[in-house]
């Protein structure tokens, strides 16, 4: 699934409601993502990442 973010560079997962840790089958996505400079949802840049069914994913900016 493609989403539109505000800036280019690494995104990291922080939260992912199909975790292990909640009961869930881990489906995620890697360490990092990497966002590329193609505009999506009216943002310059955008990531491509895996979300689970039902699932909720927040990504943030990599440090």
């Amino acid at each position: 699934y493609r989403i539109g973010v505000p800036t280019g560079g690494n995104w990291q997962e922080i939260f992912n409601s199909d975790s292990t840790w909640y009961g869930g089958s881990n489906l995620g996505n890697p360490l990092l993502l990497q966002a590329e400079p193609t505009p999506w949802m009216a943002r310059p840049c955008s990531v491509e990442l895996t979300v689970p069914p039902l699932g909720l994913v927040m990504l943030r900016p990599a440090t």
